[in-house]
């Protein structure tokens, strides 16, 4: 068997989640799929509550849109474990609980899935709609400090390097290009070291 993955779905990717749940699917990849808040935290973010608030309302946003994935044909859980098939994870009650990380716009779904590989040991994937992270403009095949990046927010690259944690980002937008790297096959991405 293939090994498991933590999947975070962007959320600029919803228009086309239908799509990228099936190359998830058809990669046959034991995957946890963490989803991002989309146009459910920019409404959030457009409220401008303090960040506690803030904090629990996006991660309410996360749970959204992954009601929304899970009508793919998709299970859904609450709890940390490392998947024998693509499930949802929805956050919030876990979180509650734990309350593990900083509650602030620089903590985002994408520090929020890093955290979930984390806790699992398990490698990241970071389903985008880009090509590949910027830095200052430039594509970066890979990531090999914990410097700022554009297209993720300001506390992920730190906590992968802090935690040793294997990611990589890949555009969902280009067809075939995610089940390919779920597949072990070589295609355009992003690279944050230690990497898959």
């Amino acid at each position: 068997m293939e090994t498991p993955v933590v999947i975070k779905i962007g959320g600029s990717l919803m228009d086309c989640a239908a799509t990228v749940v099936d190359e998830i699917i058809a990669a046959g990849r034991p995957a946890l799929l963490v989803p991002g808040g989309g146009g459910f935290a920019d409404a959030v973010r457009a409220l401008d509550p303090p960040a506690t608030p803030a904090h629990w309302m996006a991660i309410s946003a996360m749970e959204m849109y992954g009601w929304y994935l899970s009508s793919f044909g998709l299970r859904v859980t609450g709890g940390l474990e490392i998947p024998e098939c693509p499930e949802v994870f929805l956050p919030y009650t876990l979180f509650r609980a734990l309350d593990p990380l900083p509650h602030s716009w620089e903590v985002t779904s994408d520090t929020i899935a890093a955290w979930v590989a984390g806790e699992l040991g398990l490698p990241l994937v970071m389903v985008k709609s880009v090509d590949r992270l910027m830095k200052d403009g430039t594509s970066l095949s890979e990531v090999s400090g914990p410097y700022a990046c554009e297209e993720v927010d300001p506390f992920l690259l730190p906590y992968l390097f802090e935690h040793q944690i294997r990611a990589v980002a890949v555009n969902g937008r280009a067809p075939g290009r995610l089940v390919a790297l779920l597949r072990g096959e070589k295609v355009i991405c992003t690279r944050i070291h230690p990497s898959i």
